[in-house]
């Protein structure tokens, strides 16, 4: 049995297409899981047993610098021991600087290296090691950055869904609830703009339409303060931290304002969920605003850049969107026919395709 490891690490982005990686190929092929301490505590070790490998955040501190060498290369003889040890096949990467060991050992043990790409921005991880790969997964062709002469490695799939979401229940596209229902997204680590700017514009927005809201927020003193804020002027809210299983939350959702990470964008889309994208500007390369472009090209979402976020314009755009529900309506269709081949099984077909021709 072909043996495939997959790499993750990081934030939420990274961790959560890794597990639904690993969901796919654990039926067919010997799989395992490593992470570096970030990314670990997305991970429910029980269900996804990981090996922990911590790559070094690259720091411009000269005074550390010596010592996060060190580190460095402490983490690539792991890799390199993991790697032979447990006699890798297929090393399935999902980017960013915590893959920089594997992927080099993978390399240097002769072992084939697959890339996952879900933005629309070629990371600089994948940019790096992709004439060393067999392949890279991507969502689009049109990615930016691509080198011309690496195009024919690109594979494509559907959007990357974790496989509980394929089974949840997912509403008319001519339903809204009274009041409307508002789910805000900082992204798996929150989001201080978010957790200021668009709370001011949730109260704002109370003092002339009704709304139930579900939040993320940052951190637990945030929540009490946001909560106790909610609560002495009558709206109803739901406050949460990082939510592994957010999807459980997604049924009944009128509205999303929320950053554009990929496998959270995807998500909104598949379960038909209007939203409005405010990109993290300070994303590499600004692969946030590309990924929410994309959808916003395709006439599946709104998008407005956080520096030109004005509480007063946007409260405005969204109590139209409230009286008159056409433009909701309609982009819930566009994303109803955007996902409707997306299936657990075909996206498994192909990914298992693509390890049995490699």
């Amino acid at each position: 049995m072909k043996k495939i490891l997959i790499s993750t690490g990081g934030s939420g982005g990274h961790v959560i297409p890794a597990i639904t990686l690993y969901d796919h190929y654990k039926e067919n092929f010997e799989t395992f899981l490593t992470t570096d301490k970030r990314g670990h505590k997305y991970i429910n070790n029980k269900n996804y047993p990981c090996y922990i490998i911590n790559t070094p955040k690259v720091s411009k501190n000269i005074v550390i610098f010596p010592y996060n060498l060190f580190l460095f290369f402490t983490s690539i003889i792991k890799s390199f021991f993991y790697l032979r040890k447990k006699k890798i096949d297929f090393l399935l990467s999902t980017g960013g600087y915590m893959s920089l060991p594997l992927c080099l050992c993978a390399k240097l043990l002769k072992i084939k290296i697959i890339l996952f790409e879900p933005n629309m921005v070629l990371g600089r991880s994948n940019k790096f090691f992709l004439k060393y790969s067999s392949k890279i997964i991507c969502y689009s062709n049109d990615i930016r950055n691509f080198p011309l002469e690496y195009k024919n490695k690109i594979f494509l799939i559907k959007s990357l869904l974790r496989k509980q979401l394929y089974n949840a229940i997912k509403r008319s596209v001519n339903e809204i609830n009274k009041p409307p229902k508002i789910l805000i997204i900082g992204g798996s680590q929150g989001a201080n703009f978010f957790d200021e700017k668009i709370s001011k514009l949730v109260i704002e927005l109370f003092k002339d339409k009704k709304l139930s809201i579900i939040q993320q927020v940052s951190d637990k003193k945030k929540i009490e303060v946001l909560q106790s804020k909610y609560n002495q002027i009558g709206i109803d809210n739901n406050l949460f931290k990082f939510d592994n299983e957010i999807y459980k939350k997604y049924h009944d959702i009128d509205f999303a304002i929320t950053r554009s990470g990929a496998s959270t964008i995807m998500e909104l889309v598949f379960f038909k969920i209007p939203f409005l994208a405010i990109p993290f500007s300070k994303a590499k390369d600004n692969h946030q605003f590309y990924n929410a472009k994309n959808l916003y090209d395709k006439n599946l979402c709104w998008l407005i850049n956080q520096n030109e976020f004005r509480i007063d314009e946007v409260k405005k755009f969204l109590l139209s969107l409230m009286l008159n529900k056409d433009e909701l309506f309609l982009k819930k269709k566009n994303m109803e026919k955007f996902s409707y081949q997306n299936t657990w099984n075909d996206v498994n077909q192909k990914l298992i395709r693509l390890i049995n021709e490699n």
